[in-house]
């Protein structure tokens, strides 16, 4: 029997898009208690807000550092971020911020001549193709002593680089078998059924009495009613996709040979360059890394006055797009430079769905972290979707600096599911008692993507802007509000659960408690109501009283 890879195709492609006029179930705003459903009660929220008055001044900037954003979709376009200051088209710095045109944000992976890049190396790929001719062959005991961390790095990235791209090659070796068996298979159901196009209503009762062919037809209905699908051509089409991701991790991701900087045109290894990159912030709708951003930035800020489409967490914000996470791995000099872009143009909370298993530049993305907190800036981060201990195994951006203090502004976020049971932590998401904060909605969730589109996606990426948009309510209506207390605030009102789950990648139940700091799932309902309490009793307090001066 085929198994359809499910879980891969809503990580990494869109399903069928929705008509724009209508709206679309979005479980992540629902109330536990009411709905029975683990959502942040955005509903209950929202009474509560109505309640409260109406924020002051512009709206609060959310920056979105991810893959890009479609800037012309219908339930984005009033909500996305304008420099006020710059000029669009014309081909000039206008506001001499040293980024020409950048009107909605900046792309720190394109280059001055309009192309963009879009599928990068993994990080231990560009780590070993770097150290290689150094220290091959040699031992830590034939390494000069100052060069041993190094020479640590080599190894640790050359093991992974070997491991991963055995596996990748594997991977991809089987499911181009299978893909083959699908053409042949799907040829001979044609025939047979003497059709030229497969759907639903014909793979549901087949007019054959041949026992191969209906098992076959079977087969495929049930892969169609799980993707969503009309016909089994557009199902196919999937599997091809699916199979040129594959390829491209062993052609590119894990290619030693592979360098697509020259294309932005840089200087990739100094760390304290800033002006690269092109204003094209949305580069290619059809691109994975728009799809990714477009789903992200909608969690948190989909148009919530138009009633149709998705709607968003956050009503009172603007979202300002930074592209630097390709397909691959994102480099730590783009990571750094699009914080601090971040944070030069206003925003108050930068949602990361991002992240990779080496840093060797981790001393720019902390300086960059530490800057953006100065600044009153709460960064939010995604956990990781490799169902890992990330207390065991780091994945940066980590939540601690070099010198293993927490970073006061940073929120790490894991992912969660809809149902109060065994399944309440998603399937992939990594965890970790020390390093991850709080879970978030992140399983089957519905917003934006382009063309002014909508399809559920699933990982840690969509429970991160769960948790910005969380903060970005939050800052809005209490703009008081430290990055520090915001944190506080949303791990504080996650409330314990004590559910039974699935430990991810294992078979093991364990406490779902004791998977994060908070041993929660945030609520912004909850959130505001600690919010609003801890204003109060800052309003009863007394003020004090200084001594006059004789």
């Amino acid at each position: 029997m085929k198994s359809f890879p499910i879980l891969a195709a809503l990580l990494v492609l869109p399903l069928a898009g929705r008509a724009q006029s209508q709206p679309v179930e979005q479980w992540h705003h629902l109330d536990p208690a009411a709905d029975h459903a683990m959502g942040i009660s955005t509903a209950r929220a929202y009474e509560l807000l109505r309640q409260l008055p109406a924020p002051k001044g512009a709206p609060l900037i959310v920056a979105v550092i991810d893959g890009g954003i479609d800037t012309a979709h219908a339930d984005l376009r009033r909500v996305l971020w304008h420099n006020p200051r710059e000029v669009a088209g014309n081909g000039l710095d206008d506001d001499h911020n040293g980024y020409t045109d950048d009107v909605y944000g900046w792309n720190f992976t394109g280059g001055r001549d309009g192309r963009n890049l879009f599928v990068e190396q993994k990080e231990e790929t560009r780590i070993y193709a770097r150290l290689k001719d150094r220290y091959e062959g040699k031992t830590a005991a034939t390494v000069p002593a100052a060069n041993r961390a190094e020479f640590q790095l080599y190894e640790q990235a050359k093991a992974e680089y070997l491991a991963r791209r055995a596996e990748a090659e594997a991977q991809l070796q089987a499911d181009t078998r299978q893909l083959t068996e699908d053409r042949a298979n799907l040829t001979r159901l044609k025939q047979g059924l003497k059709v030229t196009v497969l759907d639903s209503a014909l793979l549901r009762r087949p007019t054959t009495a041949d026992t191969a062919l209906l098992r076959s037809a079977s087969m495929y209905y049930g892969g169609l009613r799980q993707m969503r699908l009309p016909n089994t051509d557009s199902l196919l089409n999937r599997f091809v996709r699916y199979n040129e991701k594959l390829r491209k991790r062993v052609d590119y991701a894990y290619n030693l040979a592979y360098n697509p900087r020259p294309l932005v045109g840089d200087h990739p290894d100094d760390l304290t360059e800033r002006h690269y990159g092109n204003a094209d912030v949305m580069a290619s709708r059809s691109d994975h890394g728009t799809v990714h951003g477009s789903h992200c930035a909608g969690i948190i800020a989909a148009d919530r006055r138009n009633a149709v489409g998705s709607q968003g967490i956050a009503d009172q914000v603007r979202i300002l797009s930074v592209r630097c996470a390709p397909d691959g791995d994102e480099r730590d000099k783009d990571v750094a430079n699009a914080i601090r872009y971040a944070v030069d143009h206003g925003a108050k909370v930068i949602s990361m769905s991002f992240g990779k298993y080496f840093s060797p530049g981790k001393a720019a993305v902390d300086e960059a972290m530490r800057y953006a907190g100065a600044k009153g800036v709460l960064l939010v981060h995604a956990a990781g979707n490799d169902h890992l201990d990330v207390d065991k195994t780091t994945q940066y951006p980590s939540p601690r600096f070099l010198n293993g203090q927490d970073i006061p502004n940073l929120l790490t976020v894991g992912a969660s599911g809809p149902t109060n049971n065994e399944q309440l932590i998603a399937p992939f998401s990594n965890y970790g008692q020390q390093s991850v904060d709080v879970f978030a909605p992140g399983l089957n969730i519905m917003s934006t993507v382009p063309g002014s589109q909508y399809a559920p996606l699933s990982g840690t990426s969509m429970a991160a802007p769960v948790v910005a948009g969380v903060a970005a309510v939050l800052k809005s209506y209490f703009p008081q509000l430290t990055p520090a207390e915001l944190k506080h605030i949303i791990m504080q009102s996650a409330r314990p659960l004590h559910t039974q789950v699935m430990k991810p990648g294992t078979k093991q139940l364990v406490d779902f408690a004791t998977l994060s700091r908070t041993g929660g799932v945030v609520n912004l309902y909850e959130a505001l109501k600690l919010a609003q309490a801890q204003q109060a009793a800052v309003a009863k307090k007394p003020a004090r009283k200084t001594a006059r001066k004789s």
